[in-house]
């Protein structure tokens, strides 16, 4: 008789692969992606914005120009066109950059694994908004820190708690999306902005600044970077994104840091993939010289305004009395806060049923969460769409024969 040899197991995944769950966006993305479902769950720009023909025609340009080039390795920091585009694009708002400044990332997400890896040693305190962007919060637990909610209110993280919790924790990094935050669509005022900048001047702290919305303004005025506060120059990175204006399938970012500190972020960044993809980069830089991105923004930003607007106008009708939700002036979310007897997170399956989706709060806090909480991504459908998916979000709420303040 023959005995089957016996084998050792293989060894177990790191602690970190195995306690850090995966993106609950994603998730629900999977669960929803019947086509009958309006989805306000994703954070995806609209398809047919895109300028799908402006992009083909960089491609084309590129591979017909410059195809040894594209084709081939590329410098770690990014191809010296598109860096040298970006650093035009950054000064001409309002702060002056030069090439060497940037590193361009696979997507901005990347930016922020790079300097996971470069600033965080595990047990480090990071500092985050709340409720705060979702992919951020993972890089963090991933990277193994220890993540500090910082309180605030309408306008952002608050400076004077900011500044006890800094004192309190010492953190290594505070963490903020400003302009049009994900997930609630709000806006730090250039006052508040200043404030958090002196705060990192006086105490000694990282501040990593996450701009891929700012751009999409349909009202007011553009409110100027941390990273353009001088006490804060030493210590602000910027973090900025072709996605949300261009086209995520691209997967280009960027990040704008101190010297050392960018150096820190190739060398992990070569680690990672080497470089970004060069015919992807050459493409970008090639639709910058040839097309007006500008004016591109501002067609996408209109169409955005009035989806906006769709929204705001039905929710008084979907969500239940005593219901209140944010009005950004810009960007892709809106968050909304029911009453307290309901748990968005329980909700969901009775929602989906109506064939409508959106994302709970929950998962977008660091402490203790607001479970009466949700974001809508109002980009995606037209505002005939969006009318539909709220009369459906509002029947999923009721539930069948159930009525508003009740929760199953």
């Amino acid at each position: 008789m023959t005995v089957a040899p016996a084998f050792a197991p293989v060894p177990s995944l790191a602690v970190r692969a195995r306690s850090i769950g995966g993106s609950p966006v994603r998730d629900i993305l999977a669960v929803t992606a019947r086509p009958e479902v309006i989805n306000f769950a994703g954070g995806l720009p609209a398809p047919e914005l895109f300028d799908a023909e402006g992009v083909a025609h960089a491609f084309r340009a590129v591979l017909a120009q410059e195809s040894a080039q594209a084709l081939q390795y590329s410098t770690t920091e990014g191809e010296p066109a598109l860096r040298a585009a970006l650093a035009a694009r950054t000064s001409a708002r309002g702060l002056a950059t030069d090439p060497d400044d940037l590193l361009v990332t696979t997507g901005s997400q990347q930016a922020l694994s790079l300097l996971a890896t470069a600033l965080l040693e595990p047990g480090d305190v990071v500092l985050v908004e709340s409720p705060c962007y979702l992919a951020a919060l993972q890089v963090f637990a991933f990277a193994g820190a220890r993540v500090v909610a910082v309180p605030g209110d309408g306008d952002g993280v608050d400076p004077v708690a900011l500044e006890e919790l800094v004192v309190r924790e010492r953190p290594k990094l505070l963490y903020t999306v400003p302009t049009f935050q994900n997930p609630t669509g709000r806006t730090m005022p250039a006052d508040r902005r200043a404030a958090v900048a002196a705060v990192a001047a006086r105490r000694g702290l990282w501040i990593v600044e996450d701009d891929p919305y700012g751009e999409l303004r349909f009202e007011g005025e553009r409110v100027p970077w941390i990273a353009s506060h001088e006490e804060a120059a030493d210590r602000t990175v910027l973090l900025g994104s072709f996605s949300k204006v261009m086209a995520p399938g691209l997967r280009l970012g960027w990040l704008r840091a101190p010297r050392e500190l960018l150096r820190a972020c190739v060398v992990a960044k070569q680690a990672a993939d080497l470089h970004t993809p060069t015919v992807n980069q050459l493409a970008a830089a090639r639709y910058l010289a040839d097309r007006d991105l500008d004016a591109h923004v501002a067609r996408v930003a209109g169409v955005y305004r009035e989806r906006r607007d769709a929204m705001l106008a039905g929710l008084p009708e979907a969500l239940p009395e005593g219901s209140a939700w944010t009005r950004p002036e810009g960007g892709m979310f809106l968050w909304a806060r029911l009453p307290e007897s309901y748990d968005t997170t329980a909700l969901l399956p009775q929602v989906v049923r109506h064939d409508v989706a959106y994302v709970p709060g929950a998962p977008f806090y660091a402490g203790d969460p607001d479970r009466s909480t949700l974001r809508l991504c109002f980009v995606t459908q037209t505002p005939e769409e969006i009318g539909e998916g709220l009369r459906r979000l509002g029947e999923g709420l009721r539930g069948d024969g159930l009525s508003f303040g009740s929760c199953p």
